[in-house]
């Protein structure tokens, strides 16, 4: 487990980071969340060790992080870092061997990569030959081609369509469930929310929200409820305590207290037509305005 306790980093007078905490478990995938600003790739930054913290500690398996573990991570920047005029292949059999990989291994495992990746057939174009989305997947291959030990990624679906973002996410499953703590940020709260075991909301370099996804979601859970009949659910407006925010025929969706709630449920239940009753899907959007304004 990659664990970071109470980072603290100031510019000036700034102060980017303040008392930042939260753990990426091994074998578990953690989205970062922010906007601009908010600091998160300072975050990672202290944790490859490109920056220092003016106070707090990053520690792996209990233990202080050191510069050999460093070496066996991961990373992907937001910037672009790889060598344009370089061959696909070529630059990742390179990043492998860097690591220790021999030729034969190194060149087995980056082309693996980079055909699951979707990037089989440009194998021998140069970097800055590619697409911007190929030119991202690129650079995530280049992150992975050695299996690190922990990864972590800055904005590693950015610029990708659909269907590669379906593939990208695959790679970083299958990297997690070898073992690997994966820390990645994205503006892209779909894409976070469908991906991530765990989630963590930064705003004006402070942890707003951190834990798993389903714990989160649980604890900043709506109050409003959905009620699905094969009738007509017009009659839910008229049950005291009810305040209905959508109808559609047999659909209705309504904030209400408790008791409300319940007189509700055994309303359609008398009526004999309910075919789902439920609590309004709480999602990742909707914590983070919760926790951020």
């Amino acid at each position: 487990m990659l664990e970071l306790q109470n980072l603290t980093k100031r510019y000036g007078d700034r102060l980017a980071l303040d008392r930042v905490s939260f753990p990426v478990g091994a074998g578990r995938l953690t989205g970062f969340v922010g906007g601009n600003g908010a600091g998160k790739t300072t975050t990672m930054r202290i944790v490859l060790g490109v920056l220092a913290a003016d106070d707090g500690t990053v520690s792996l398996d209990g233990r202080p992080i050191t510069a050999a573990d460093r070496r066996a991570f991961g990373y992907m920047p937001e910037e672009r870092g790889l060598y344009p005029k370089m061959k696909v292949l070529e630059q990742t059999v390179y990043l492998a061997r860097l690591h220790g990989w021999s030729p034969a291994a190194a060149r087995r495992n980056a082309t693996d990569l980079l055909e699951r990746l979707g990037l089989g057939e440009r194998l021998g174009d140069t970097v800055e030959s590619l697409s911007l989305g190929n030119q991202q997947r690129a650079q995530i291959a280049a992150a992975l081609v050695h299996r690190p030990e922990v990864l972590i990624l800055d904005e590693p679906f950015s610029g990708l369509d659909p269907m590669a973002v379906e593939t990208v996410q695959s790679v970083l499953a299958d990297a997690a469930a070898q073992g690997a703590p994966v820390l990645f940020s994205s503006h892209q709260l779909d894409v976070v929310e469908r991906l991530c075991d765990d989630l963590v909301i930064i705003a004006d370099g402070r942890i707003r929200a951190a834990g798993p996804r389903d714990a989160l979601r649980e604890e900043y859970a709506s109050a409003r409820w959905e009620l699905l009949t094969t009738g007509d659910a017009g009659w839910v407006r008229d049950v005291p305590g009810v305040r209905v925010v959508t109808f559609d025929g047999g659909w209705a969706l309504f904030e209400a207290s408790d008791d409300a709630r319940r007189a509700v449920l055994a309303e359609a239940v008398r009526r004999g037509d309910i075919v789902e009753f439920t609590r309004e899907h709480t999602t990742l959007a909707q914590i983070f305005q919760e926790v951020v304004r």
